[in-house]
């Protein structure tokens, strides 16, 4: 849809008073789910941050077996020499070939010695690992608990409001398109500035609305005018006088009113 380009200050200052209105309404329902939706978010970065250590862990403990299997399978195979060997040795002709024999028999009983020191080894690695895994996995179940609390009482709230806040958003995109470009890319940036989301604020006690810098009196009478834009040198907002706020928060009351 095209803008309309050709319209009065005064058409501008409203339209963008509208807008502020529903777009503030929108600030307020998002504000009522709080932090909610970072406290999902950084949960969920936890649990997968520790199902992936839990992950490392499984594969370190599968690999250390494997270890302890092939230790086992060398153990098997030195005892099977040793059983060749000393049978062998009951067939010499003399004492060189025994001796011979003797010294195979010592070696595979010193493999063996050895693959049981390193089974030891990596046994006691493997319960070390399987009781920090454990302890993991008792804390990953906790937080995913805590996730299904936190993600159902969040989609509670969205549920609560989903409707107004897509009804809102339409109705935000149907007053944006009545603001000219440049006009609108100057309120979407002073409300991404702002804490408060507000860009376009009317005066009170001669004020900016949440300032404490009050306006000149020569300036209030220009803001009355609307004649043209006029932007608080302090807050950095878009000023309009009180009575065409009283008169748009009335009209627009009816506008976004849901039910």
């Amino acid at each position: 849809m095209a803008k309309v380009n050709e319209i009065s200050v005064e058409e501008k200052l409203r339209a963008l008073y509208d807008l502020q209105i529903i777009d503030s309404r929108l600030d307020e329902i998002r504000n009522t789910r709080g932090e909610l939706p970072i406290e999902v978010e950084d949960l969920e970065i936890e649990i997968e941050g520790l199902e992936k250590r839990a992950q490392k862990f499984e594969a370190e403990i599968a690999e250390q077996n494997a270890e302890i299997n092939d230790k086992k399978e060398l153990i098997k195979q030195a005892q099977n020499l040793m059983e060749k060997y000393k049978t062998q040795q009951d067939n010499v002709r003399n004492n060189k070939e025994f001796e011979a024999l003797a010294k195979e028999v010592e070696y595979q009983e010193l493999e063996v010695q050895l693959a049981d020191k390193r089974i030891k080894e990596y046994g006691a690695k493997i319960d070390h690992k399987k009781e920090t895994l454990s302890d993991l996995n008792v804390k990953i179940e906790e937080l995913k608990n805590h996730l299904t609390h936190k993600k159902n009482e969040l989609d509670t709230l969205i549920a609560e409001t989903q409707k107004e806040e897509e009804y809102l958003l339409e109705k935000s995109k149907e007053f944006s398109e009545k603001i000219d470009d440049r006009l609108l890319v100057s309120y979407q940036r002073i409300r991404n500035g702002s804490k408060t989301g507000l860009a376009v604020v009317g005066l009170e006690r001669g004020a900016p609305k949440g300032s404490f810098f009050t306006v000149p009196p020569q300036k209030q009478m220009e803001i009355a005018q609307r004649k043209k834009i006029i932007i608080d040198e302090h807050s950095g907002k878009i000023l309009v006088d009180d009575e065409l706020v009283n008169e748009e928060t009335a009209k627009m009351q009816d506008i976004i009113k849901f039910s």
